[in-house]
Order: structure tokens, then sequence, then C-alpha cells
């Protein structure tokens, strides 16, 4: 709970925190127009504060300007939640609204919970396309339709697999994916009365082919098509469907990927398929023990079991109605899955476990019934408690927006690897052993990770937001970090080393692949003849701001976000793809948004590096 403006101002990188004026035209205070745009916003996304009576100034620092009729406002406040015509949905109790005395001046605090996704979209007024909100680094925005609509979807109780498809029939489905399903099915459950069905019956009781009791419709379902269909017939119904691995655990700098697997033709293209070619290849060569139960050597070990299920995860959890594709990478140092969509569930209950809601529950239960997935809720702490073991870093889960996706990224090496310690004592030399331990795991974050920000210190320590902020703090003043982007966008970079300490422009360590995670090492290469397939994709992605002579700068934004999400650009790829010029896209929009912390560079410390790439920040 917020109990003075320190603790606002401290609050603000962990935390959304919104202030307003409120000061009414006679002076008294009232319920700003933009309050329940903020709302919305802080309500679709992760929650947060609004706090009336406060005012933000030029330089981000605030100003207590107080309410001279506090409960005047609280009245008009709870009219308005209260009243359908403003807002669709009353989240708040009595606990959430609260005066706080500053100076002799009260202002009035909101907190705003996140909406379940029953819920959603939490909109202004009586249209849910023209007034839903979300919040991202740089403010409130409006939500465009397919956004919202997505959001509509997600609050139904029936199964986004469930659905019976129309104009799709079995021989739509590949035989020898359902063939060698069956078969894994006898392997794993040799008694189940399945077993001996005939496949009309097995894929009925998959609920792959389903009938509506009700209406009498019959035929395959979403569930059925996703998980044996053809590739063909998948991207028919969902055109963004693009299922891809990636690996890259050679050392030396060839950029070429070591081994890719995407639907070419060459096989189904399904999610089975992919399930069980992706699992093969990112356990192959996995370098850990195996263990013994019962005097029996067991090979499939809890980090074999937690890379199954966060592979099963992405798959279950996937929005496949989004624009953007399944990634699954096996780098050096790391693996990082990524899904289209956002979590239906608060991302503090996901590390929690015990709270599952997935988006496809009928594919979770067919990969279940072969011993794949876990029971509900259980994945993720499964997942950390297999990286524990290893003392290996905290798993990182991202939930992003424009375009949707969640991200998590597990990675191999210790909270404190020896080449980071190594590389930071070479950069600032006596100063970095003087530091507390929390301290130095803040930099070694950094120096791994390339960026750290306090969500990430909440994740591998015990500090409260506050006292991390306080630390990050401290390091910048200390010239250990630099601050990037403002508020909750804030993240952190290592300090430039000082002139002749290192030879290169950002920090590497032995073993680690110099590229940011889920980058594509092809960034200066001519993606078009280099591989036809992504570049496709990302042609696709561009193409409304491409085909349109003059776009909104807002869908450029937008636009330029997705594509760098999927993979690592520069200049001339970007204005190649949106028919744009180079000059134009860095004036105008590349640099304002790594400023505001949305794009991420391949070179931070030199920005006109030849070979200068962009991506994505995560959670941006």
């Amino acid at each position: 709970m917020i109990r003075t403006i320190a603790d606002l101002e401290l609050l603000r990188e962990s935390v959304d925190v919104e202030a307003k004026a409120a000061q009414g035209r006679d002076g008294q205070g009232e319920v700003p127009g933009a309050f329940w745009e903020s709302y919305s916003a802080l309500a679709n996304t992760e929650g947060g504060y609004i706090v009336l009576g406060v005012r933000e100034q030029g330089d981000g620092s605030l100003e207590v300007l107080g309410l001279a009729n506090p409960e005047k406002v609280r009245t008009e406040l709870w009219n308005g939640l209260n009243n359908p015509q403003k807002v669709s949905a009353n989240l708040l109790s009595e606990a959430d609204v609260y005066p706080l005395e500053e100076g002799g001046k009260t202002v009035l605090v909101v907190r705003v919970p996140r909406a379940d996704r029953r819920q959603r979209p939490v909109y202004v007024g009586a249209n849910p396309l023209g007034g839903t909100y979300r919040r991202n680094y740089t403010g409130d925005y409006r939500c465009n339709e397919a956004e919202v609509r997505r959001m509509i979807a997600d609050a139904q109780e029936e199964a986004a697999d469930a659905a019976i498809l129309e104009g799709f029939s079995l021989d739509d489905l590949d035989p020898d994916s359902l063939a060698a399903y069956r078969n894994e099915f006898r392997t794993v459950r040799p008694d189940h009365p399945w077993a001996a069905q005939s496949t009309p019956d097995f894929l009925r009781s998959l609920e792959a082919y389903k009938r509506d009791r009700h209406g009498g419709k019959e035929g395959l379902t979403v569930a059925g098509l996703l998980m044996f269909g053809r590739d063909s017939a998948i991207r028919e119904r969902f055109p963004h469907y693009f299922p891809d691995y990636r690996e890259k655990t050679s050392p030396g700098p060839d950029p070429r990927w070591d081994d890719r697997l995407v639907p070419d033709g060459t096989w189904s293209g399904n999610l089975y398929d992919f399930y069980r070619r992706a699992y093969r290849k990112l356990v192959a060569d996995l370098k850990v023990p195996f263990r013994f139960e019962g005097g029996r050597r067991v090979d499939e070990t809890p980090v074999h079991e937690a890379l199954r299920e966060a592979l099963v995860n992405t798959l279950v959890h996937a929005d496949y109605r989004a624009s953007g594709s399944i990634l699954v990478e096996k780098l050096t140092d790391r693996f990082v899955f990524r899904n289209p969509g956002t979590l239906r569930v608060p991302l503090a209950q996901v590390y929690e476990g015990g709270h599952s809601d997935p988006r496809n529950p009928t594919l979770l239960r067919m990969f279940r019934l072969i011993g794949a997935g876990e029971q509900a809720g259980s994945g993720v702490p499964k997942i950390l408690s297999a990286w524990r073991e290893q003392h290996w870093r905290t798993p990182k889960l991202v939930e992003a927006f424009r375009p949707d996706t969640v991200t998590l990224e597990l990675s191999t090496l210790s909270l404190l690897p020896e080449g980071a310690i190594e590389g930071l004592q070479e950069m600032f030399g006596a100063r970095f052993a003087a530091l507390e331990a929390n301290e130095r795991l803040a930099l070694a974050t950094a120096y791994v990770e390339r960026q750290v920000n306090n969500a990430r210190l909440q994740q591998i320590t015990d500090l409260h937001p506050t006292d991390i902020t306080r630390l990050l703090s401290k390091l910048v003043r200390e010239g250990f970090l630099v601050p990037v982007g403002e508020r909750k966008g804030r993240y952190y970079q290592l300090a430039e080393p000082a002139k002749g300490n290192r030879g290169s422009n950002s920090p590497h360590f032995p073993g680690s692949f110099p590229h940011f995670t889920g980058s594509y090492p092809h960034s200066e290469d001519d993606l078009s003849s280099s591989d036809p397939l992504l570049w496709g994709l990302l042609l696709n992605l561009a193409r409304p701001v491409r085909q349109k002579g003059r776009a909104p700068k807002e869908e450029v934004r937008r636009v330029i976000l997705e594509l760098c999400s999927v993979t690592e650009l520069s200049r001339q790829q970007l204005a190649e793809l949106l028919g744009r010029s180079a000059k134009t896209l860095e004036n105008s929009y590349l640099s304002q948004m790594v400023s505001k912390g949305l794009l991420m560079m391949r070179y931070p410390h030199n920005p006109n590096h030849p070979n200068q790439a962009y991506r994505t920040r995560e959670g941006a």
C-alpha cells in the first residue's frame, strides 16, 4: 500500500502509477475524464495506482497539489464506477480508495487491480470497440478492434480449441501424425480402453472430432486440426500459424543457425509433429547428469521434464488467432519459448503455481494422455524447481503487448557465472568487489542478460520493490549502471567502461551467444534469399504499413515493435519491409523508441555502428 509520496516515487519502476491533478474548474477537485481511460488501461494490463491531486512535472518528478474537497471527489468516483454508462465494470473495494496526507495536503489514492480475464475488456462508455485501453511504457493507448475481440474471446467460458470447424473434415488430418500419436498413446497407456477404438471413435474420445448435442453440428474441432492437421489446412484457418524451432549452439562467429525446424513441406507442420521433433532436438546433448531411482538408471532428469513442460505450455497457451509465431530456441546458454497471446492469470500466480487457465485445454488433455504436460497449475513450479536444483539463473517469464506475446527464458548460467565476475572485475576493478551481494548480483544480471530492471530483480532476490529501486539508483550514482526509459519502462545497462579498460563496445563473456534473446543471427544478410520463409512472415506483418502512403504514427510504431519482436532487424531491413526510407525511420521512429525503452540496440554504446540492429525490448 502507498502511504507516502516517497513510496509512490519508489514504486514507479515496479508498478504502473498514474498521477492526475484533478483540480476541477471550481478548484474543489473532480475526477478528470482521463481518469477513466487510465482505469481501463490498468485493469486490462497489470493493474496499478492512480493518484488524484498530484501532478507530474516535465522532468518526471511529482508535485503534490492536494484536493480541496477530497470527499466530493471520492463520491464522484464511486458514482462513476457504479454507472455502466461511464465504465463497464467496477473492480474496486472500499479498501482500494483511500486518502493520503502529505505536507498538510490531501490526495486520493486509487488502487486498480488487474481484471480477471472474464471481466475483460474493461472499457469506457458503452462500446468496447472504441473505449478499451491498455498501458505500455509510454502511457495509455486505445486498443484496436483485433485486440478487443481477442479479449472478448478470452472472456468466454467455452475453450478456444473446442469449437467445431465448418468446411473441414477428416481429410484435412495427416494420417502419419495420427498413427504416431496412437502408437505413443498405446505405449504410455497400454490398458486404456481407447487404445482399441477405431480411428473415428478415438478422435471423438480425444475431442478432436465432436458433435454438438444441441444443434446437431458435427465435425473436426480446432484442437483436432492444430494437433493432427496438415499445414496447409491449419494455415487456411489460422493464417499466422508458424511453429519455429531454431538452434545455435556451436562456437564461433558463423551467423547461420545450426538447426532449424519450420513447416517447409517436408513434414506435416502440425503441433504434435512439431512437439515430437522439437523436443528431441531440445534434449539432444543435454549436459545434465542422469540419476538413479531404486538402483535403476533414469536418463530423463528433472531438466528434461522441465523442457518438455515448457514446450507443451508454449503450445497449449498460445492464441492461434493472434499474429506472431510459436518460437522455440536452443542457444549456447539458454532456451527460449515464446507464444502469441497474453497470460490468462497474473504473473505472480503463474510463479506461485496452483492456478491454471489454459487457453486450449483440449490440446493440454491430448498431451497429458501421452505423458506430456503436468496437472493444472503445476508446470511452472516444476520448471522453477528443476532450475534451482541445477543452481541456474531463475527462469524469466515476460508478458508483452503489441504484439501480444508471452516469453519464457531458461538460462543455463549460474546466478554469478565465473566469466561474468571476471568481466566485471576487469571493468570496475576493486570497486566491484567492494559491493554488497545483491549489488553484485544486479550487475551480473546486467552483464549476462544485457539489462536489468526492478521486475527481474524481484524474481531473483528477496528484496522489496522499493529496496530494489534504491539499490539500482545507488549503482547509477556510483557509475556502474546507466538508466534507459522512464518509470515502469526503465531498465539499466552497464555503464561504459573507463577508457582503456575494455576493447569491446559491449560486455560479453566466454560461452555466451552475443545476440539478444530470441534474436535472428542474419540481421546483416539478405533475408529474402537466406531465409525466404521468415522474410515472407515479416512481409505479411508489415503489409498494413507498406501498403499505405501515409500511415498513423502509432500504427507504424506498433508494426515496428511487432517486426522486431520476431527477429533483430537493421534499419535497411526495416525500411524495405515498411516501404519507408531508412533515414525517415531513424529520425521519426527508431531513435525515439530506443530512448523510451521500447527498442534495444545491438550496439547501445555506438548508435551509428554500421551493423546496428534493433530488437523489441521484452515487455514493451
